[in-house]
């Protein structure tokens, strides 16, 4: 059984997915709408993902004998101006996913849910991935320069 708090904790994390999962979709309208459809479709998966991640946390809270609820979701932001700063939004993000992560592992431990720690667990490694890949895309961006750009486009348009 999981606790009333931590319960509460992980219905708060669904809606931070869901959050990340519009977010991502913002981002992919933006990216083709300005003819950058391979990034498009990297953003689209990339919202895929984080909808998979509330799945798989509302599912644990069931398990648990919890209710799995979806709170309100905040409006995400619709516009940017470059690429680049797409990417550096979607890196600011992901270390702020990685806080709410720890954060939610920190309260397993205190509790001592050591089901809820090893479920959470996957999230933390895989925060070190998103971090690191949307880290990698703003540096490259940056390297390569805007005359490459539909370059990057297509090779992250090949994402499985």
């Amino acid at each position: 059984m999981i606790s009333k708090d931590l319960e509460k904790a992980l219905n708060g994390q669904i809606a931070a997915e869901l959050f990340s999962a519009n977010l991502y979709l913002s981002m992919s309208f933006y990216l083709e709408k300005e003819g950058f459809n391979g990034f498009s479709s990297w953003m689209k998966k990339q919202s895929s993902e984080e909808m998979n991640h509330a799945y798989l946390m509302a599912g644990y809270i069931i398990k648990r004998g919890g209710n799995a609820t979806v709170n309100k979701v905040e409006a995400v932001k619709q516009t940017w101006k470059t690429p680049l700063e797409v990417f550096e939004d979607a890196y600011k993000h992901e270390c702020q996913i990685s806080k709410l992560i720890d954060k939610l592992l920190d309260q397993a431990i205190q509790e001592g849910d050591k089901a809820t720690q090893d479920f959470l667990w996957q999230f933390v490694r895989e925060q070190v991935e998103e971090e690191a890949t949307a880290s990698g895309i703003v540096d490259r961006i940056k390297r390569m320069g805007d005359k490459a750009i539909f370059n990057l486009d297509e090779q992250y348009g090949k994402r499985v």
